[in-house]
Parts: structure tokens; sequence; C-alpha cells
């Protein structure tokens, strides 16, 4: 069960023998209306930016969503499509919920991408499937349909075995379906987390399909987001969830997520988990190696943790400004 997504010069594999997969989540003008109106006027400083800034993170693709009311949705997915690919390797995720709009995204990209998303409305299935077979992409399935979102996970996971068995007949193999079982608010659905991963060990056991969530929406609502976002996408990776929409710019995720490819035996001698260690513990390392001749003082205990939780505080700092922006 391996779903692989391209680039010109990167390939990203997902599934259970491999790390999860980061897809960063941050160029979607959705709620931030300063990006939103720079898309809109053709200014795309701040994509360049957001998609330079989830690559260093540690997004292994990233999400690209061009939805603004009232705007050129097709033209403006497309140059944005260009505009990320030629900055960075990395595979993208064409988001839309226009099918002119995915088309031209489709169009528009070199590889093989990943597609957010078609949903079980038969409909939806009939026009957006044709696409993603043409371009022989690998697409996200929705889990609720006509009637909804259903709070039963066994419906929500009919409607998965539904998209993709349709996916098939149009072709597409079924691991270039990933579904996305649907994070619900737990501050208002208390069991939103159970049914997901109920949903996602049966689409791994059942289905035998990879599957993706938009991770932040679990939190809404509620303080702290990032720490309930981390520990959630924990808990999905044990259920066996592959891969998710996120912000790879949160400490707090970015930790869960390298220390759940630990526990699941996805880090090889604890490599990416040691690295991101040394690298914190070099960011927290005094500048200032003291007179010249003498030994710098080892830094004590105190110190080092003073200035790491100094540093995390000042990376919420800026998610939270970029959050607003």
């Amino acid at each position: 069960m391996e779903t692989v997504i391209t680039s010109p010069t990167q390939t990203v594999r997902i599934g259970p023998d491999h790390p999860f997969v980061i897809i960063g989540e941050r160029i979607n003008p959705t709620g931030r209306k300063l990006l939103a109106a720079e898309m809109a006027a053709g200014n795309f400083d701040r994509v360049r930016k957001d998609a330079l800034a989830q690559v260093e993170a540690g997004a292994h693709m990233l999400d690209v969503n061009a939805g603004i009311p009232l705007a050129d949705e097709p033209a403006i997915l497309a140059e944005t499509v260009r505009i990320v690919q030629s900055i960075t390797d990395v595979p993208l995720c064409i988001d839309s919920s226009i099918v002119k709009a995915l088309e031209c995204g489709l169009a528009a990209y070199k590889g093989k991408p990943l597609v957010n998303s078609v949903t079980g409305e038969d409909e939806r299935l009939e026009t957006v499937l044709p696409l993603i077979a043409k371009y022989k992409a690998a697409v996200i399935g929705i889990s609720n349909d006509e009637t909804g979102i259903s709070e039963d996970p066994d419906v929500r996971f009919g409607i998965a075995k539904k998209i993709v068995e349709r996916a098939e007949s149009f072709g597409i193999p079924r691991e270039d379906v990933l579904i996305d079982p649907l994070a619900m608010p737990v501050g208002a659905v208390r069991y939103a987390g159970q049914s997901l991963f109920r949903i996602v060990r049966r689409c791994r056991e059942e289905l035998g399909v990879n599957t993706c969530c938009g991770a932040s929406n679990i939190s809404f609502g509620l303080p702290d987001r990032p720490t309930l976002n981390g520990a959630f996408i924990a808990m999905a990776i044990a259920a066996g969830m592959t891969c998710a929409i996120t912000n790879p710019i949160e400490p707090e995720i970015r930790k869960m997520i390298l220390a759940g490819d630990v526990f699941m035996g996805h880090d090889e001698n604890c490599s990416a988990w040691l690295n991101y260690a040394r690298a914190r513990a070099a960011e927290a390392a005094p500048t200032n190696a003291g007179a010249a001749g003498e030994k710098a003082a080892p830094q004590t205990d105190r110190a080092a943790t003073a200035n790491a939780a100094r540093d995390e505080r000042a990376a919420r700092r800026e998610a939270r400004r970029q959050a607003r922006q």
C-alpha cells in the first residue's frame, strides 16, 4: 500500500512502511484576508515566503489553495502552482472545490500531484474522478456525501468504500486514493478523535488504502491548538494514518510527528529524532564563547532549558503572527 507523488525532481512515498508525510497547509487564503487580497491582486510574495518556510520546517509536500471569493480561482490556482514549483522541489497537493480550478491546476503541474479532493456525492465523483484518471494523479476522498457528515464512523467508512470502488471503475488504482475520515472539532463532537482513529484502522485493514486529514480541524475553538494538534497526529499515526495536511512551522506538531515515527519504527536508529535534537541544542547554545583563548564554560541545564523555552515561545508567537496575516 504505497501512494507515489512526484515533482520533476522529488518523489514522496506515502504508506505504512514509510515515515509520516507532512503536507504544509499554509498556502490557503481561507481565513487569511491579507493573503487572499494579495493573491487576488497578483502578488505572490507571501506565497513564496510561506512555501519556503514550510519546506524548511520539514514539510514533504505543500497544499496549494486559491479559494478567494469573487476572484478567478482557476487562473490564480494555476499561477500559484507554477510559482511554487519554480521555487521548491517538493510535490504539491492541488486543493479546490471548483472542478475548473482543479483542471487548470492539474494542467499547470509538472509531475504527479495529489488532488484535494473528491467527496462521496455521485455528481462530484462523476466530474472529479475523470480528471484524476486523465492526469494520472492521486486523490483524497473525503468521507461525506449528499447526506452531510455523519457522526457514525461506520457510515463514514461506507462512504470511503464507495469512493475507492468508484475510483477503481474509472481505472484509478486504490493506491492512488487516500481517504480523509474527517477530523471534526473535538470541542463540539466529544468522540471525534475516537471515530477518526476507528475509520483509519478500517481503511488500512479492510480497504488497503492510505489515509490523510486536515489535522487542524480537530482543535477548532480550543486554546493551545498546536499541542492538541500534535497529540492528535501522534495518535492518528499509531492508528495507521500515513499523512496529514498540517502546519509544520508549529514546533509542537513537528516534534510529535518525529516522535510518532520513532515509535512506529520509521526512524532507523532514531536518526531524524537525533538530528532534530542536535539542531535544537545548537540553536540554544551560547553565541559568545568568552574571552580569546579561554574555553567557554558549559551551559547549565537550567540555562539550556530556559533558552529552549524561549525559542519555543518565539516560534509560537511567529506562527500566531503568520496565522493572523
